[in-house]
């Protein structure tokens, strides 16, 4: 039965999540996690997520929304089905979460049919979120556009139009063509930090979209993290984050012989752009340990009981992964970034990149102050999820 009312309903992409079954979630990832979550427990309001297949397109209502969660909360994926299996490009866990996804759908159909399954299933007048930068095609947006939608799209950072340097060129163009398509077609534009929504507005110049901006929040369980041991006989200082070349990992190698005290943990799995980084770390360098592979648990656990977090990145659209040791009471090391400055305040130790004398000293110092057990400072009171969604759901 076609659905004719005027409503507030909410329409989540949730295909980024899909297609990353079984990965450890990124910042990008928690983000649409986080509003799913969201969507599900706010039963005031109607909600609603799409999935693209290979296929097409799958709806999902709240009950198949909150199976996906679950889901992805516990890793736990089923068998893939049959039209799962003949994705040959997918691994195991995609085609098994599609498929688990495929079960549990309320509608689906192929992309020429998309009109009508809209048509048939959402109110006019729904919101739309798009928040995990999943490429939504022209084709889609239209169709979109039959059920009078209010589209928001959340743009986390503008890394590929201002540093293209560290994107290689087919990423870089795909996010200039996403970027303004969703500059186009999104009648508002969600931003993480007042510097991101600086540097939407210079890059979309002469356009002047609608913005709305919230810090993301942070959803680490702090009271119940416990430190892990060093694995190795010196106190220990962690980076977290995949192993690409805006990371700057190659810092931390070139200054680590100069640290005899102190080892250094390595999270994140392998990226992109940086091989001379992946031989170096083949090599097995002294102090140096790497892990690709961890879960939650384990990465919060090593970062608890670290002397401190280290994060020499170039550039950052957020920087989820100093927010969570903050909020743990781990000391942070980190560029000296605006958006650092903005969401972290005066809690870390700010250093410049090029100044490599600079980070020994203060890793040193910190190194020092973990043997000795001295508390640089108390854990900082991080931004919220509620306090996210009252900042975006208020404005649209």
């Amino acid at each position: 039965m076609k659905n004719d009312g005027i409503g507030q309903a909410r329409l989540l992409e949730v295909t980024r999540l899909v297609s990353r079954a079984g990965d450890r979630l990124t910042g990008v990832d928690r983000v649409e996690y986080a509003y799913l979550d969201y969507f599900v427990k706010d039963t005031s309001v109607p909600c609603f997520a799409i999935l693209r297949t290979a296929v097409g397109y799958l709806l999902l209502d709240r009950a198949g929304m909150a199976d996906l969660r679950d889901r992805v909360r516990d890793n736990r994926w089923g068998r893939p089905d049959l039209l799962s299996r003949f994705r040959r490009k997918y691994t195991e866990n995609r085609a098994a979460a599609e498929s688990d996804v495929r079960r549990v759908a309320l509608a689906r159909c192929r992309s020429t049919r998309l009109p009508k399954m809209l048509g048939r299933h959402l109110p006019k007048g729904t919101h739309y979120f798009n928040v995990g930068l999943t490429t939504a095609t022209r084709r889609f947006l239209d169709a979109l556009r039959t059920i009078q939608p209010t589209i928001a799209t959340m743009l986390h950072d503008t890394i590929p139009l201002d540093w293209p340097q560290f994107c290689d060129d087919r990423n870089g163009k795909r996010f200039a063509d996403f970027f303004d398509r969703m500059i186009d077609y999104s009648d508002v534009i969600l931003c993480n930090s007042k510097v991101t929504e600086d540097d939407v507005l210079r890059c979309a110049a002469p356009r002047t979209p609608r913005t709305v901006t919230g810090h993301l929040g942070i959803d680490v369980p702090v009271h119940d993290v416990k430190p892990a041991p060093p694995p190795g006989e010196n106190p220990y200082f962690v980076i977290l984050s995949t192993i690409e070349i805006r990371k700057n990992h190659r810092l931390l190698l070139d200054i680590w012989d100069r640290i005899p005290d102190a080892d250094l943990v390595i999270i994140g799995r392998r990226g992109w752009m940086s091989e001379d980084v992946f031989a170096r770390l083949d090599q097995k360098p002294p102090r140096v340990f790497e892990y690709n592979n961890l879960g939650d648990a384990e990465v919060f656990s090593l970062v608890k009981g670290s002397a401190g977090m280290l994060f020499p990145s170039f550039t950052e659209g957020y920087g989820l992964p100093p927010l969570e040791a903050a909020a743990m009471g781990v000391p942070v090391i980190c560029n000296d970034l605006p958006i650092f400055r903005e969401v972290l305040g005066d809690y870390p130790v700010y250093a410049n990149v090029n100044d490599s004398y600079l980070w020994i000293e203060a890793i040193r110092k910190l190194a020092q102050d973990h043997k000795a057990g001295v508390a640089t400072q108390p854990p900082m009171v991080p931004p919220t999820w509620d306090d996210h969604f009252k900042a975006v759901l208020t404005h649209l």
